[in-house]
């Protein structure tokens, strides 16, 4: 029976970077994944796959903005979905052959199938063709991420009723795709299909679309995305989504008890994520799982039995790959004797559409709730040189700082490469910056980031210097 200091159950982004720091702190490290690609969800069918599209549908789009720009395309342009999808797949493919060389790299042991508990320090991997092994190991990381959540009454077929793993390699564009769901996922990926032509209808339970971010983003990338021809259906409770043929009903009554109906070619269930712990038998461990299907766990990760610990969406918390990497460099850190921290306040959110959409911190409401008093200083992106030099004129960047102290409480950005710049956030909330400082801060100009400098200056007295 082959031995480890430590399993890790999962290749996600939370399960490959633990193995990988595991193994750099000298343990002997294995992983255990189900299926015959390493990166879990996040590699495979989530961020990056969804990332490739929306860069391949937002050159689609910038083109018919290039006269603007003096550039004269002659004939017309169309879209190859099958090479756009193909290409998709090759960025998945360059991703996953890398994650592959770390694990050569750094020495860990990968074992293909199912790991399933028989106790606390032995797993069974269930291989696809029947067979069996069982591994011993000192300590488990159990890293098992989560799948698409669905309503108990939508029958998802994959062919026209669908989840994000389909959307992501459909044969044709949908001449109406109905989305259930405002989150991220769903936002996304419409905005992939809206830019290739689709029709797109946007139907969500809440009062807004992506509603965990603060108000003012929703606001301004509503209107944005209203814009572009997108369709929103917000405070609408979805009561039946039925496929005839070709045809997908939805039905879905609004706050006044009035009854909508939505006909498309296709409907994207995209109404969130649950834990998956699918076969995993936690219960042999000793390991409990919460009513909500989370694997329980304290500060430190570590599940109900000693030795064993858990990390990313299968665990509490936002279900975003980065938050699942910061546990599985934690969790190793803490085998090593290490004393490692996460402040899940500072972990940043991101909206991939185009504006981006990024914050890190406290928003608004959950400041009202908490009856703490604050200030606000907003710059919008048409004020900046930059913006105006490439048209990217959507947005603005919304800082919240404490009232009597001025240290940074929330940042808040929709525009131009906010995916990037909310890092400059992260870091000046980590070290407790005031708003104040961030105003002293030396920007290059022309630069999206200027953005950040001028709101902070709006927050420091109503300073800013270009609005």
């Amino acid at each position: 029976m082959s031995s480890f200091d430590v399993v890790v159950i999962g290749s996600g982004p939370g399960g490959y970077v633990s193995a990988i720091r595991c193994a750099q702190l000298g343990f002997k490290t294995a992983i255990i994944e189900k299926y015959n690609s390493l990166g879990g969800t996040c590699l495979n069918v989530g961020c990056i796959p969804s990332k490739a599209l929306l860069s391949s549908s937002h050159h689609y789009a910038e083109i018919k903005h290039f006269a603007d720009h003096g550039i004269e395309l002659s004939g017309d342009v169309k879209v190859n979905l099958e090479k756009m999808i193909a290409r998709k797949q090759g960025v998945v493919d360059q991703t996953v052959g890398g994650i592959n060389y770390l694990m050569d790299k750094n020495k860990i042991t990968v074992f293909n199938g199912v790991g399933s508990f028989v106790d606390a320090t032995h797993i069974a991997v269930n291989k696809a063709d029947g067979s069996s092994e069982t591994i011993e190991a000192k300590h488990t990381i159990i890293a098992t991420g989560s799948k698409p959540s669905s309503l108990p009454f939508i029958q998802i077929d994959k062919e026209r009723i669908i989840t994000s793993t389909e959307a992501l390699a459909l044969k044709e564009v949908p001449k109406h795709l109905v989305i259930i769901g405002g989150g991220v996922i769903g936002i996304e990926l419409g905005q992939v299909y809206l830019r290739l032509g689709a029709e797109v209808s946007v139907v969500e339970f809440m009062d807004r679309i992506i509603p965990g971010m603060d108000g003012a983003l929703s606001k301004e990338l509503t209107k944005v995305l209203k814009k572009q021809g997108m369709k929103f259906y917000t405070s609408h409770k979805v009561q039946s989504v039925e496929r005839v043929g070709d045809v997908v009903t939805v039905k879905a009554e609004n706050a006044k008890g009035e009854v909508i109906t939505l006909e498309g070619d296709y409907s994207l269930v995209s109404v969130g994520r649950r834990p998956y712990t699918d076969g995993l038998n936690a219960e042999n461990a000793g390991v409990k799982i919460s009513e909500r299907g989370q694997v329980e766990v304290n500060d430190h990760l570590q599940t109900s039995a000693s030795n064993i610990y858990a990390i990313g969406d299968v665990v509490r918390g936002a279900m975003l790959a980065h938050k699942a990497e910061e546990e599985g460099v934690m969790v190793a850190e803490i085998l090593a004797g290490q004393k490692p921290h996460i402040d899940y306040n500072l972990i940043p959110g991101v909206v991939y559409t185009w504006p981006e959409v990024a914050a890190v911190g406290k928003t608004e409401e959950q400041l009202k709730a908490e009856g703490k008093k604050y200030k606000v200083g907003s710059f919008p992106f048409k004020a900046l040189g930059r913006a105006r030099a490439s048209g990217d004129l959507d947005g603005f960047v919304k800082i919240i700082a404490d009232e009597t102290t001025d240290e940074v409480l929330g940042i808040h950005m929709i525009g131009a490469r906010t995916a990037d710049l909310i890092a400059e956030a992260v870091t000046a909330m980590e070290f407790r910056a005031s708003a104040e400082d961030i105003s002293r801060m030396s920007h290059a100009h022309p630069t999206f980031a200027e953005a950040i400098k001028e709101a902070a200056l709006a927050a420091t007295d109503n300073r800013a210097l270009h609005v």
